[in-house]
């Protein structure tokens, strides 16, 4: 059945693109929230003086802050209505997504169907607003006491301040989350990947031109920069390998009479991926990386001594922030592995419906020989992912590019492009089956 689909998605042309009147509409409405979403970066907070914010986000940029400002497609730098982008509910979506295999009683309602559901982004919306409002005061805070090098950056701080701008990023996080939402309800693919991933796209052209103001004014080598851009398409090739390759459990099922009188044998496979866990490890590992340094930087020197050695040696580009970095990941890749797939419920799925894995016996013998292969899986995909999110900071550490090529940007970026693509091939399938099935109902009434 699946080549069956692939084959048919490989013969699609132009025309039946252009026939699918529908999936022009979905697309058309998904850009247009996206544009809404890239003016909405460049609206400043109140209270903010842009050119000296523009002046502090200079002189940190090649720290955390520009790493933060890559997500949100230049919000930060702007400090526009957006800057909290929509990391918040990405945040709160884990929470609430990690507490159903905790907590009982979510785990009872992630069973209860569609009510369930419901009743858990309902949750993580209220999560969304107190995650949010929490950074925005934590933001608020930290913008009074920045200073650049004429002036500071708040015109008028206080608490009048603090409320407008929590109030404000809070809102502006909400509204992305909406538009997030319209766009997976009446657009093409996950609104809110589509999101960040609009707002690291649009950061690209900059990173690039900064590389090239380097390699023009003999800062960096040409032949450093020819070496980046051939490496730059041999990740992006391998990370493509890597998010689709997957092991193919054969599953079989029983043999079944056909209208013929005939018996014969369903064979199916269970797909497992090499990286189950998607970039849920690198966001987890940064954020928790970040948290000395944010602290650090909110309390403005009057941090503990133990703070600020930890802030000072677990830095970007130090290796003990590598080290810790690369062993979070390989962590949190087996921990939310483990979360998404449960084995021993697979296998009594497949019991249930009378499928085994040939020469395996179903029940418990099926748990563990998945929790196997699973394993194996992990291991290589949880090496991948500390791979390839190590190799900007090599390249910052080493080589002083002005931007995070690889890591957890470019994994979103190959993601959310895959997942795109494979929903708009679905909707011309459909739409090529919906053209068949009409002609086949004209011909019997004729």
């Amino acid at each position: 059945m699946v080549s069956a689909a692939e084959q048919l998605a490989s013969n699609m042309n132009f025309g039946v693109f252009a026939k699918a009147t529908e999936l022009k509409k979905r697309i058309w409405f998904t850009l247009g929230v996206l544009i809404a979403y890239r003016f909405g970066t460049y609206i400043p907070l109140p209270g903010i003086d842009p050119v000296i914010m523009n002046d502090i986000f200079r002189q940190n940029a090649g720290g955390v802050l520009g790493m933060l400002d890559m997500f949100a497609g230049g919000a930060i730098s702007r400090m526009s209505i957006f800057a909290l982008n929509i990391m918040p509910y990405i945040s709160a979506s884990i929470i609430v997504q990690l507490c159903t295999a905790i907590v009982p009683s979510m785990e009872a309602l992630k069973k209860e169907g569609e009510a369930g559901r419901k009743k858990l982004n309902q949750y993580t919306r209220y999560g969304t607003v107190a995650l949010a409002a929490v950074q925005a005061y934590a933001i608020a805070i930290g913008l009074e006491g920045m200073r650049g090098t004429v002036g500071s950056a708040v015109t008028d701080p206080g608490m009048f301040f603090r409320v407008v701008t929590v109030i404000t990023l809070t809102g502006g996080t909400l509204f992305l989350m909406w538009m997030g939402e319209q766009i997976t309800a009446r657009g093409i693919g996950n609104g809110q990947s589509l999101i960040i991933f609009a707002g690291i796209v649009a950061h690209l052209p900059t990173a690039f031109a900064q590389l090239f103001e380097l390699a023009r004014t003999c800062a960096i080598s040409t032949t450093f920069l020819l070496v980046l851009v051939v490496m730059a398409i041999a990740v992006i090739t391998f990370i493509v390998f890597c998010e689709r390759a997957m092991r193919k459990v054969v599953v079989q099922y029983p043999r079944r009479q056909t209208a013929q009188g005939a018996t014969q044998a369903e064979s199916s496979f269970l797909p497992m991926k090499l990286n189950t866990a998607g970039v849920i490890p690198p966001i987890f590992a940064s954020s928790l990386l970040l948290l000395p340094l944010t602290f650090t930087g909110f309390v403005h020197g009057d941090s503990p001594e133990w703070l600020r050695w930890i802030a000072t040696h677990v830095a970007h580009g130090q290796p003990a922030y590598m080290a810790l970095y690369a062993l979070l990941i390989i962590f949190f890749a087996f921990f939310y592995t483990a979360i998404v797939f449960n084995p021993a419920e697979t296998a009594e799925n497949l019991r249930k419906y009378g499928g085994f894995v040939p020469g395996i016996r179903p029940g418990a013998t099926t748990a563990n020989y998945l929790d196997f292969v699973l394993t194996r899986l992990t291991v290589l995909g949880s090496l991948y992912l500390a791979l390839v999110c190590l190799l900007p900071e090599f390249l910052i550490a080493e080589h002083a590019v002005p931007f995070y090529f690889g890591g957890t940007s470019l994994l979103i970026v190959v993601s959310v492009t895959l997942d795109t693509v494979q929903q708009i091939n679905a909707h011309l399938i459909q739409h090529q089956y919906e053209g068949l099935i009409k002609k086949a109902k004209l011909r019997g009434r004729a």
